[in-house]
């Protein structure tokens, strides 16, 4: 797979699976945080910062989707790179459906901010990235760290009073965020690039030993974590909305569709109905990244048709909370 060594761009550096055929996925590198405090380097203020997205990824839709559902479109822009990653990687394609051009600086190419950043990086060029445009740097590509700032440190510019953090609920969250990602959010890319039959194997017992546990947790509440819905539930929606579409077929997570659910695919349903989630979902962009940019998975870049899913069909799932899941408790 393609990284920036040194600073320079190679087609030969880096390879997704380990000598066992796992697939092992690399580190991000860029981990600054944002802070709301005197003489922090990286200060939450409106129009400064900008985000860098693909709609395919699913660790980029959860930042998206953090920043739509707390209101922080003003505050922080966004740019959107073609869902077709080649040996080039991402690039930026305004012409295309979907996608913006880099309005920051007009690069042609992600990497081109990762050497702004750091002329002599040596990493995977991913999204998402949150720069600042003040110290003209990347703050962070990780995620989880990027969902957590927008939604702790942006309190006093979000348009909506929401959290998806409770105060009560942040060390359960975080513990949840914890157990899906591995085999889970984690999960369908390690059975889907395993190389071998043993880390495949072992891929899919977790996935859906995890599957199957959370369909039970979702019997009797609504949320991962109870009656809120918190920053667990937007991880673990950018995975099961993408699941029947490419997972189960692209990586050969074929023992159940999410739709099999009696829990899990109301649950899923209910989160794509909340407002403002079904307007980050790019179910195209979606499905043309991952059957055209993995060579090695799919050779010959045949998009398989189906299934259609009716994400809008009633859930029923409103019943199991008595609150409303985004309003803070008083």
């Amino acid at each position: 797979m393609n990284m920036l060594v040194d600073g320079e761009w190679r087609t030969d550096a880096f390879e997704s699976t380990d000598d066992s055929g796992a697939f092992d996925r690399q580190e991000t590198t860029f981990r600054d945080r944002i802070r709301d405090e005197p003489g922090a380097t990286f200060e939450p203020e409106p129009g400064r910062y900008h985000l860098y997205v693909s709609y395919a990824c699913p660790w980029a839709h959860r930042t998206l989707l953090t920043r739509r559902l707390l209101g922080l479109e003003d505050a922080i822009s966004v740019s959107v790179v073609d869902p077709y990653r080649g040996e080039d990687g991402w690039q930026f394609t305004p012409e295309k459906d979907g996608c913006t051009p880099d309005h920051i600086h007009g690069s042609s190419y992600l990497r081109e901010l990762y050497t702004r950043a750091d002329p002599d990086a040596t990493c995977r060029v991913t999204v998402p990235v949150l720069w600042d445009t003040v110290e003209d740097t990347i703050v962070n590509n990780e995620s989880r760290e990027i969902m957590r700032m927008l939604d702790t440190q942006f309190t006093d510019v979000a348009r909506r009073d929401r959290t998806l953090l409770p105060d009560s609920l942040d060390d359960r969250v975080d513990a949840v965020l914890d157990e899906i990602y591995e085999p889970i959010n984690n999960g369908v890319y390690r059975a889907g690039f395993a190389t071998k039959q043993e880390p495949y194997d072992e891929a899919i017992d977790d996935l859906f030993d995890a599957l199957d546990r959370w369909n039970d947790v979702l019997t009797e509440q609504r949320y991962l974590v109870g009656e809120r819905l918190t920053e667990a539930d937007i991880a673990m929606f950018t995975t099961l909305v993408r699941f029947d579409r490419v997972y189960h077929t692209h990586f050969m997570c074929n023992v159940e569709q999410v739709r099999d659910y009696e829990h899990l695919w109301p649950y899923l349903r209910d989160l794509y109905q909340t407002p403002g989630v079904a307007e980050t979902v790019n179910m195209d962009h979606i499905v043309e990244h991952y059957y055209t940019t993995h060579p090695d998975v799919n050779p010959n870049r045949i998009i398989a048709r189906g299934p259609d899913l009716e994400f809008d069909a009633p859930h029923d799932r409103d019943r199991l909370s008595s609150v409303d899941p985004l309003v803070p408790d008083a």
